[in-house]
């Protein structure tokens, strides 16, 4: 099995390494436009000169060469590269967001099904035993129906910084709104677990701290010329000196010495002052949902936490389940009658699994492989499952940007 990877940093590094570690796929051709990160792949997978491109039309230029790619590239090349690989028959491995633009998604949902071609969607979360649990909990029944729910996505504020006010996704026209970019994947999870389309939708958020006015004093727009930089959380040589090697750290530079990094840093977005960036995605947001079988959500998915965690509240008719996959626990709770009654609650420990995503990196590659091996039809995150969730999040962001509630039925209709 050969595959290819356009995207060799991040998300397609993780894919990558599992495919090839466990020989279950060669990784046969390399596209990424980073002369570093390319080199840095071409060794890693052994791949030779004449499979290692700079760009996405050299590698499609080429006509057939591997069995699949895996599409991990910015979130605006996604709907030239997916379809250009469509044409050629490939299976795709899809980085979320699809698009980020609803109708391109459409597009290459209707294009992979014409031309048979499997669209997986980098939906990890169904694949962690985190967020099993939950499901196969609320669909045993044991508690009744969900009625509702509360959903949080902590994003962590050194993971705001570094992703969406200094990184590749800080502003909307370049990448995604944070809504589909950060969070498409909770709105997945929550359709999942509900087991329906979405009637109503309504979202509110704004950019409310990083920005220049709430800059320190004597503040300056790069961190290591930054007289407030001794006293600020955000200096960048706090953020990424103390995990050199890992994420995020790792994204700031190949050279991964202390040296490395700091020369990096004079130059490199990653440098730069967070309250004096060019971002303009939302850094709060809460989002409000209903669903046609009557279940209600609010999700709230905010930059201004301490972990990167999500953490929930399902409220069922007979009980309750709490859930927070930082520490891989589920609090499951039967309704008393009264409050001097005892009342029946255990605590499930889902474990602690290797991978990135909770061990959903490679639940999704494992699934991935036996796709492209013939051992299933099916695939929990192919693009029909899938592209609800981007679809409520175009509506939640036009929602906040209106003011107005989104009817999702009327939603789709226009874009349709």
């Amino acid at each position: 099995m050969k595959l290819a990877v356009i995207g060799a940093g991040g998300r397609g590094t993780a894919y990558c390494d599992y495919a090839f570690n466990s020989r279950k796929a060669e990784i046969a051709a390399v596209v990424e436009p980073n002369e570093e990160r390319r080199k840095i792949a071409a060794d890693k997978y052994r791949i030779p000169a004449e499979m290692q491109f700079e760009s996405a039309g050299e590698f499609f230029g080429k006509g057939k060469l591997c069995d699949a790619v895996i599409i991990a590239s910015m979130d605006r090349d996604h709907y030239q590269q997916a379809m250009e690989a469509i044409a050629l028959g490939y299976d795709i491995l899809l980085e979320k967001p699809i698009s980020p633009d609803a109708k391109e998604c459409i597009e290459i949902q209707r294009k992979a099904n014409q031309c048979g071609c499997k669209v997986i969607v980098c939906h990890v979360l169904r694949y962690t035993n985190f967020f099993n649990t939950l499901k196969k909990i609320v669909d045993s029944g044991e508690l009744g129906r969900i009625l509702s729910i509360q959903h949080n996505e902590n994003i962590g504020n050194y993971h705001m910084a570094h992703s969406f006010v200094r990184g590749n996704w800080r502003r909307s026209d370049l990448s995604s709104p944070l809504i589909l970019q950060k969070a498409c994947h909770d709105l997945d999870i929550l359709t999942w677990l509900v087991g329906s389309e979405t009637k109503r939708i309504a979202s509110y958020g704004n950019l409310s701290y990083f920005k220049e006015e709430n800059a320190p004093a004597n503040s300056s727009d790069r961190c290591l010329t930054c007289a407030a930089a001794e006293a600020c959380r955000f200096d960048a040589r706090k953020m990424y000196l103390p995990v050199l090697g890992i994420w995020p750290a790792s994204m700031v530079t190949g050279d991964q010495t202390e040296e490395g990094v700091l020369e990096a840093l004079k130059t490199s977005p990653y440098g730069r002052c967070v309250y004096r960036c060019d971002n303009n995605v939302c850094d709060n947001q809460v989002t409000i949902i209903e669903y046609k079988n009557g279940v209600t959500v609010t999700f709230n998915l905010s930059g201004f936490t301490n972990k990167i965690s999500r953490t929930i509240k399902i409220m069922c008719e007979n009980g309750e389940i709490r859930g927070d996959d930082s520490q891989n626990t589920i609090e499951i709770t039967h309704f008393a009658a009264n409050s001097a009654q005892s009342y029946e609650q255990r605590v499930i420990h889902t474990g602690n699994v290797t991978g990135g995503h909770g061990g959903g990196d490679i639940g999704l590659m494992e699934d991935f492989m036996k796709l492209l091996q013939k051992k299933t039809q099916t695939s929990r995150t192919a693009i029909d499952q899938s592209i609800e969730s981007h679809i409520m999040a175009f509506a939640a962001e036009q929602s906040r940007l209106s003011g107005i509630v989104a009817d999702m039925d009327e939603f789709k209709r226009n874009l349709l």
